[in-house]
């Protein structure tokens, strides 16, 4: 079979760098522990809500929210399904930055870089920083989340009419995507908007409702909208108590572009993607560690740990749904869940 008759299937091309798991054979979030709730269950489930909707009486307009919220998100997953397995990083910021901004300019050599390295780009496909990112990907690494606004949100038109432009009502829906679907968030400077889809990116990590990946604040090299944003977070929030000292690893502010390159590829040096297999975090590892090196590991980051010892194994029985990844080395522990900063640094630690 061959790549047009299988829209999943990896280019021959592509770099190893940019391939990530196969999500459509992984039968469960990656942050979810796996259970024996197979899809068939969870369309009765769905039935079982549908029904009980009715029995509610429910208004018209909350069945149209949740109406169109079910017919978005299944067009999205539709269109991104055949891209799972290339590695995408999202990027966010503003949609009023013009081209001979610095920060555009860096947006378009950002997209160009990824591109290069065989990951695709997603934006919210608008204009400015969204653009300036397709630009810089081109129209066959470039993946587009647009919004309807009665204002400001045309396509651009590195992306308008393409096939792997997703246009969405609710944000909600639209952020769900961004993140969901991203192995890497770039965020340069922007408004609220901007502002809203950093610090969500930022909570889901923090409270474990998004498994880790890197996280970069970039801005040009006189800016200091990310460095001004991070002494307000030290500051503020973790001045007063409002957040954990390891919380300000889950991201990283730089004014180079090199820099940022080198927090998301190096974050996949060794690490490959993690999950939960029942209390235990299951991390796959491009190459296994080596004993000095784990014992490391078990020195450093006791704390994160409920009891036991970090252990290398092979895959586990409960794994097998993802055939590509069995002959990755795991590093397997009981995680407390509530450490999420210190994993982020663990994760740093197990790439060096």
């Amino acid at each position: 079979m061959d790549q047009d008759e299988n829209p999943l299937a990896i280019p021959p091309s592509l770099p190893k760098e940019a391939i990530g798991e196969d999500e459509h054979k992984r039968p469960q979030p990656a942050d979810d522990p796996i259970s024996s709730v197979d899809s068939q269950d969870l369309y009765r489930v769905m039935r079982h809500t549908i029904d009980r909707l009715e029995k509610d009486a429910t208004t018209r307009g909350d069945l149209k929210i949740l109406s169109r919220t079910i017919r978005e998100l299944r067009y999205a997953f539709t269109v991104f399904r055949p891209y799972r397995r290339r590695r995408k990083v999202t990027i966010f910021g503003s949609a009023r930055t013009l081209p001979e901004h610095p920060e555009y300019q860096a947006a378009v050599e950002i997209g160009r870089r990824f591109a290069g390295h065989g990951w695709m780009v997603i934006t919210g496909a608008g204009g400015g920083i969204m653009e300036a990112g397709h630009r810089g990907a081109g129209r066959e690494a470039s993946m587009g989340l647009n919004i309807m606004l009665p204002f400001e949100q045309g396509a651009n038109p590195y992306i308008e009419g393409d096939s792997k432009l997703v246009t969405m009502k609710y944000f909600f829906t639209r952020k769900l995507m961004f993140v969901k679907e991203c192995s890497a968030v770039i965020c340069l400077p922007g408004g609220f908007g901007t502002i809203d889809e950093a610090f969500e990116t930022i909570t889901l990590m923090q409270t474990g409702k998004q498994t880790m990946i890197p996280l970069v604040l970039v801005d040009h090299p006189d800016g200091s909208y990310w460095r001004d944003m991070g002494e307000f977070i030290r500051k503020q929030l973790l001045g007063n108590g409002m957040i954990s000292p390891a919380d300000v690893n889950l991201y990283k502010i730089t004014n180079s572009i090199d820099e940022a390159m080198e927090e998301v590829l190096g974050f996949y040096r060794v690490y490959h993607s993690m999950r939960y297999v029942n209390d235990h975090v299951i991390m796959r590892l491009k190459r296994r560690l080596s004993n000095e090196h784990l014992e490391q590991i078990q020195a450093k980051f006791n704390d994160i740990l409920v009891d036991g010892t970090f252990q290398q194994r092979d895959a586990l029985p409960e794994e097998s749904g993802e055939p590509d990844l069995a002959d990755m080395p795991r590093l397997v522990f009981h995680f407390n869940r509530r450490s999420l900063g210190r994993l982020r640094v663990l994760i740093n630690y197990i790439n060096r």
